[in-house]
């Protein structure tokens, strides 16, 4: 049974910075393209950003110049960067593969930014 282990969220200022990490257990992570998903308040859960097992990354519009995913295949984590945050970022973040979702969804980690 995967697991997956979302953190690193919590709040933080318009303009700040942090960096959340999803660490998986029970598989060969590296065979998998990995990427984050948000869900905000209301909405329905939406891709943020994925890479692929050699590499390659791909970022929604919205967060294109923020935020920087990448992954360590070695601790079995993927790791999303995000600077110059914006409350529209404001969601619970949750890891998985891409494109197909093959594990049970984590408990995410909330990020929320506010003045």
């Amino acid at each position: 049974q995967v697991q997956l282990v979302e953190s690193g969220g919590g709040l933080v200022q318009p303009g700040g910075s942090l960096r959340l990490s999803c660490a998986a257990s029970g598989t060969i992570f590296s065979a998998y393209g990995m990427a984050w998903y948000r869900q905000a308040p209301g909405k329905e859960r939406e891709l943020v950003a994925h890479i692929s097992n050699g590499g390659y990354t791909y970022y929604v519009d919205s967060v294109k110049g923020r935020f920087t995913i990448s992954r360590d295949n070695a601790k079995n984590t993927v790791y999303l960067q995000m600077n110059s945050l914006k409350p529209e970022d404001t969601a619970v973040y949750y890891c998985n593969t891409f494109p197909r979702n093959r594990w049970d969804w984590g408990k995410g980690t909330l990020v929320t930014v506010s003045s």
